[in-house]
């Protein structure tokens, strides 16, 4: 895998490069990427592994190559302390929640003591903490050259290292958003990079369909009205009566959340009654807020902060112009090449256009300067064909390879798949999964993982196992997704030994528990995504307009790629053993299902609890 990486970064050309769990590939392209020199940027899909890189991987393989080269991380400005906001927050003290009051300290201590201003380093304070929020900026907050402190911002001393630096280490989020806004300082690391890195690159159709679309929301209103009240106050009081400024916009966002009596809904513009109140909402909450822009653009000149307001809020008019003209169109897709649709949330409403497909915007992005583009994950192909992931990235006709993982499957693992369960849309299917899976978690003396497709059967799951683990009284800790951090769940799982942890998607991918606290693997479903999501379905009318099976084109290969990296948490080194568990009866039962379980490792397979059970106990007799 190094020697086909270290080809493709010699030559400038792309690869797509799978490799199994085990292989390395880690070191597999940080090797060639060292050795090779010219400047490098790696992108990983979360924040941990890009700290992992940074602070482990890469120091790791320099030192063995002897390799001088210079190392910078680079994540989004989300991340850094912004010195203005924390000054503003001291001085003003608009804290919400009581705790806050004692993070504010424990962050002004550390700004005066650290060199990057990276939340990651302040432990004590957690990361999903409100008060964050207040004492950093986004790209509409941040006064750039004109703030007093630029010179000591940590946000442009991170992106100034990260352009002296051999190699940077960003995540797909910045990566994104930067090709997206132009605003986390990777636009001015491309033009001088002569190579491009995507770890865990089976992420990528997902982020960056998230960041070539647009979403506009009722709380992103709510909040600028909020700015806009504080700001007009402070700098231009006589300017205008703001609160009868902000009041009808307000209301009109509220109206327009009201649209939708229920919660939790998700609708194509096409499927909005045209006589459901949204589209007048719409206007009302359009023509409202040109009101304001007219008030701001007066008072605009008076201060910095008051223009940064005004520019807000014409970018907002203009996303909600385009929702106008599809609404007059009709069609789900204006211009055929986005989707629009609307997600109602308890107390928000978000308007989304999310392009049908990034495979032409990103081949556009790829233009340019000739350089190598690297594509690595352990999940990137279904049965050895790269044709959904290249055709979803516009990679078209690139060379693909795959490198198996070293692990004997064959003797470490077993495929399980019990008999006589219900179709999966039945009313009690979560209750005859755990009915299934019981006698299994007793046979390995916990040390499970039962991963859902939904949070409801994850919590209908913690319901009836605590029920039975009490009854049965069997002595396993069981942890619930949500109850606590992931990090923290997981390191209490690994400590346990003997532990049961319930959890939904975020635990499918991205998690490593080696050794024998983890040998059983129960997967409830097979990962198809939810028929209801509007731009899945906006996908597969495309690709049926083509003439193309949506379903074997797009959702069978999608679920596929899902369920080997569910799967993949199961056989983790050479001395792993364990039994993956699928429970879902259409592995077997249609005729898809083949090609399912021939994407999976080669393990033995079983329909038999008896045979299944045993696997936990020939330790002695090997």
């Amino acid at each position: 895998m190094a020697k086909a990486i270290a080809n493709a970064i010699a030559q400038q050309k792309t690869l797509i490069a799978e490799a199994g769990t085990g292989t390395g590939k880690t070191f597999a392209y940080l090797v060639p990427a060292l050795l090779w020199g010219g400047k490098v940027i790696v992108s990983t899909g979360t924040k941990n592994l890009q700290d992992q890189l940074y602070l482990r991987d890469i120091p790791t393989v320099r030192k063995a190559l002897h390799a001088p080269v210079s190392v910078s991380l680079l994540k989004g400005r989300a991340n850094y302390v912004c010195h203005f906001h924390l000054e503003r927050t001291l001085q003003n003290g608009r804290l919400t929640a009581r705790e806050d009051v004692g993070y504010l300290r424990e962050i002004s201590r550390f700004v005066k003591t650290t060199m990057t201003g990276d939340k990651a380093e302040l432990s004590k304070v957690p990361e999903s903490a409100t008060v964050w929020n207040l004492v950093t900026s986004t790209r509409d907050t941040c006064l750039g050259a004109e703030c007093q402190y630029y010179q000591d911002c940590f946000v442009m001393k991170a992106r100034r290292e990260a352009q002296q630096a051999d190699v940077v280490v960003v995540n797909h989020h910045l990566f994104f958003a930067d090709v997206a806004l132009k605003d986390t300082g990777v636009a001015e690391l491309l033009p001088s990079a002569n190579t491009i890195i995507f770890d865990e690159a089976h992420q990528l159709p997902e982020t960056a369909t998230l960041f070539f679309g647009e979403t506009v929301s009722t709380s992103q209103v709510l909040e600028l009205c909020r700015d806009v009240l504080a700001e007009g106050l402070a700098h231009a009081r006589d300017g205008a009566e703001w609160p009868k400024v902000v009041a009808p916009v307000e209301r009109a966002a509220r109206d327009l959340r009201l649209a939708f009596p229920q919660d939790l809904v998700r609708l194509a513009v096409n499927q909005i009654a045209p006589s459901s109140p949204f589209f007048p909402a719409l206007e009302k909450l359009k023509d409202e807020l040109e009101g304001m822009v007219a008030v701001l653009e007066k008072q605009a000149e008076r201060a910095e902060t008051i223009e940064q307001c005004r520019t807000r809020a014409v970018d907002i008019v203009a996303k909600l112009e385009k929702w106008n003209a599809a609404g007059e169109d009709g069609s789900s897709a204006a211009g055929q090449d986005r989707v629009f649709w609307i997600e109602a949330f308890t107390s928000s409403l978000q308007l989304h256009q999310t392009p049908l497909s990034i495979a032409p915007i990103f081949s556009k992005q790829r233009e340019g300067a000739p350089r190598a583009w690297i594509f690595t994950s352990a999940t990137l192909a279904v049965k050895n064909d790269f044709n959904h992931y290249a055709s979803q990235m516009g990679l078209w006709n690139e060379p693909a390879q795959a490198w198996p993982s070293p692990f004997d499957y064959g003797q470490q693992g077993l495929l399980y798949v019990p008999d006589n369960l219900p179709e999966p849309n039945s009313y009690d299917y979560t209750d005859a999964v755990i009915d299934a899976a019981l006698p299994m978690i007793e046979a390995s003396g916990g040390r499970a993982f039962l991963l859902c497709t939904t949070l409801r059967a994850v919590n209908r799951a913690a319901e009836r196992l605590r029920e039975e683990f009490e009854k049965r009284k069997l002595p396993f800790p069981l942890m619930v997704q949500g109850e606590a951090g992931r990090t923290e769940l997981l390191d209490r799982f690994r400590a346990a030994g003997n532990a049961v942890l319930i959890g939904s998607q975020s635990f499918w991918e991205g998690v490593d528990v080696r050794g024998e606290a983890l040998s059983l693997v129960i997967i409830d479903k097979l990962p198809f995504s939810p028929p209801d999501d509007p731009v899945l379905a906006a996908r597969i009318e495309a690709l049926e307009k083509k003439g193309l099976n949506g379903f074997v084109h797009h959702q069978l290969p999608a679920a596929i790629i899902n369920l080997k990296q569910g799967a993949g948490r199961l056989i983790r080194d050479e001395s792993d053993r364990g039994v993956l568990m699928i429970c879902d009866p259409r592995l077997i039962s249609k005729p898809y299902g083949r090609r399912i379980w021939q994407s999976l490792p080669p393990f033995k397979r079983t329909r038999d609890a008896e045979v299944a059970k045993a696997f936990f106990s020939p330790r002695e007799a090997e």
